[in-house]
């Protein structure tokens, strides 16, 4: 589905991002696997040659605009061109009361969360542009739509996600590039399990959140590594600004 394509993913080096440049890769994609976690985003990238595709690792912290500058460059350095990218990389809320956020958090949620988001898809934009156009899936949120307690940060950032890539849809519609986003509920990530779960704030939720994903569970990794996947190929060629909640239900 994706053979001769060459796709950016940030944040590849665990849970969506990971499960997501597999998928890629087993549809025939050249990965660029980006990470500012070196150890991680360089495992993903030995997983999919040691199944048989093609991937390589650059390390990039997406709240600096030049090194996502860099990494656009090294993927047309390497690959003669970018077809698709999924600019995912993020990070969690801090779990507090908007009287109690500091502004150094909010900043740093938003920082990652949307500028990030803003970065890669200015410079792919630009890398697209050269060869006729592309592809591009932005991670948002179903918070965006229907906010939990104590994330004002985190929905913050991700409804400016959803805003962003609506603007730059029309931007991108007469320059070939489409633009998506997709909005995860509750997906079971090293982030989520790990350390949201952890949290005892978060932790007092979990039930009523689990109660509003009408599918009757949490969401996996590859639930939205094959719905980014779609959007990146051709089969979606007449989808753009779109907020595809892949969310089981916790939107409705």
């Amino acid at each position: 589905m994706l053979n001769g394509k060459t796709i950016v993913v940030t944040g590849a080096g665990s849970g969506i991002g990971r499960t997501t440049s597999e998928v890629l890769a087993k549809a025939g994609a050249a990965v660029v696997v980006a990470d500012i976690d070196e150890v991680g985003g360089a495992a993903t990238a030995t997983g999919i040659k040691a199944a048989g595709g093609e991937a390589v690792f650059r390390r990039c912290d997406v709240a600096n605009e030049d090194d996502v500058e860099a990494l656009i460059g090294f993927a047309v350095e390497r690959y003669g061109k970018l077809d698709g990218g999924f600019n995912n990389a993020g990070i969690e809320l801090y779990n507090k009361p908007v009287h109690e956020l500091s502004g150094a958090e909010f900043r740093r949620v938003i920082d990652v969360d949307l500028v990030g988001v803003f970065y890669c898809v200015k410079h792919e934009f630009r890398a697209m542009m050269k060869t006729g156009g592309g592809s591009i899936v932005n991670t948002a949120s179903s918070v965006s739509d229907r906010p939990l307690p104590v994330s004002t940060d985190y929905t913050s950032a991700k409804a400016g996600v959803v805003g962003l890539t609506k603007a730059a849809a029309l931007d991108g519609g007469p320059l070939g590039i489409r633009v998506n986003a997709v909005c995860p509920g509750l997906i079971l990530t090293p982030m989520t399990k790990d350390r949201l779960m952890n949290d005892p704030v978060f932790s007092q939720a979990v039930q009523g959140i689990r109660a509003r994903h009408h599918i009757g569970r949490f969401g996996e990794t590859i639930d939205i590594a094959n719905a980014v996947s779609w959007l990146l190929s051709d089969l979606s060629s007449f989808v753009t600004g779109s907020e595809m909640m892949v969310d089981g239900g916790y939107s409705i």
